[in-house]
Formats: C-alpha cells, sequence, structure tokens
C-alpha cells in the first residue's frame, strides 16, 4: 500500500440517500413509484444507464419537462446534502493515512464543482493531494480511467493503491484499474453484489490501514 484513493458520493459523505429520495418524491407526486432496483443502476455511474425523467415518462404515459424536473431534483437533493457530515471513519482514515505518509485522492463521477464544493464546505479538500472528476477523463465509472489517472498523478501503480468505494459501478473501475478495492454499502447500495471486493465492511470506523496493510 502506497496511496488511498476515496470515491466521494455515497463513501465520505451520504449523498446517495437524498439523490434517490428526492427523485422518489417526485415520482410519487406524479402517481409512480421509483424501485430501488432501478435507481441503483445509475450510482457511482457517470454516464447513467438509468434515465429517471425518460423513466417517469414512460410509466406516467405523459411528456415531461426534463431540464424543471432535473432542477428539482437537483434542489431538492443539495437542500439536504449541504447539511451533511462526513460519514463515520473518514476523518480517521485521513488522520491515518497521513500519519503512515500515505498519500491520498479522490476519484469520483461527480463533477469537480460538486466534489470541490462539498470538501471545502467540510474544511477537507487540503487534506487530498488531489482530485480527479468526471471532467478529467474521457470515460467515467465504471471505466478504469478515474482511477487510473489518480494514481499517476500520485506517482504510484494503481495495484499499489487501495480504494474505498460504495458502489457497483466504483468496484468495477477500482478492479478494472488495477487497485485492491474495500467497500462500504451504504443504504442505497447494500443490495448490491460485492463479492468481487477484496473486502466489505460496515463504515469507514471499522476497519483501519495499518489492519489492510497486512492483507
Amino acid at each position: 500500500m502506497q496511496a488511498v484513493i476515496f470515491d466521494f458520493d455515497g463513501l465520505m459523505v451520504d449523498t446517495e440517500t437524498p439523490a434517490y429520495e428526492a427523485w422518489s418524491a417526485i415520482y410519487r407526486e406524479h402517481g409512480a413509484e421509483l424501485a430501488l432496483s432501478h435507481w441503483v443502476q445509475c450510482v457511482g455511474a457517470a454516464d447513467l444507464p438509468f434515465d429517471a425523467v425518460a423513466y417517469l415518462a414512460q410509466m406516467t404515459g405523459r411528456s415531461l419537462d426534463r431540464v424543471r424536473l432535473t432542477a428539482d431534483k437537483e434542489a431538492r437533493k443539495s437542500a439536504v446534502c449541504n447539511q451533511l457530515s462526513p460519514l463515520p471513519g473518514v476523518l480517521d482514515r485521513l488522520a491515518e493515512a497521513d500519519a503512515l505518509g500515505l498519500p491520498v485522492a479522490v476519484a469520483s463521477s461527480s463533477n469537480a464543482e460538486w466534489v470541490h464544493g462539498h470538501l471545502n464546505r467540510l474544511g477537507l479538500l487540503s487534506r487530498f493531494r488531489l482530485t480527479r472528476t468526471r471532467g478529467d477523463v474521457a470515460r467515467g465509472k465504471p471505466h478504469p480511467d478515474l482511477y487510473l489517472s489518480a494514481a499517476a498523478g500520485l506517482g504510484v501503480a494503481p495495484s499499489e493503491c487501495v480504494v474505498f468505494e460504495d458502489s457497483l459501478n466504483g468496484l468495477r473501475a477500482a478492479k478494472a484499474a488495477g487497485a485492491r478495492c474495500y467497500v462500504i454499502p451504504n443504504t442505497v447500495t447494500k443490495g448490491c453484489d460485492f463479492s468481487a471486493a477484496d473486502g466489505i465492511f460496515s463504515s469507514l470506523a471499522s476497519i483501519s490501514l495499518a489492519q489492510l496493510r497486512q492483507f
């Protein structure tokens, strides 16, 4: 282990639950239900395989205003996310990485404005050697580009990196890059098949980098 790379959404801050709940509320207002099994397909991915607006239009048989609905969802999600604190263990693992002299990075399928905005809000941006977001690479997760770019920026091989993820798309990206990946499922992703992970933990507080070094 020469470096640590963190996903952001759902791993450092639980922004995934508000995103799903925002769309779910909009669906209910249109007399429909958004099944978690549909939504979870897009969690952690940059190029969403599930189109929430198109699916709602299909379910209701009505033409919908994509721009208005998407803005409505973003407003609802941001109202919650802007009040969120880091998830358990995030600060501990950052402090441990610093104590061990391990550089850390963020690799996220979200855009830089979103990721940097929240890291700045939480006073954490300076704790990372670098960030890689959707605009930095040709392909987002589940492709390996974000993790390959982050490892290269840290000056280490992907195989020397430990990645923390919360989604199946993120796990696929990390493993495709050749990194070791540990998954911390959240409320939205807990039903996914993470059998390809190197380990699954209930939170970042339940494991230490020192322990992972022994694996």
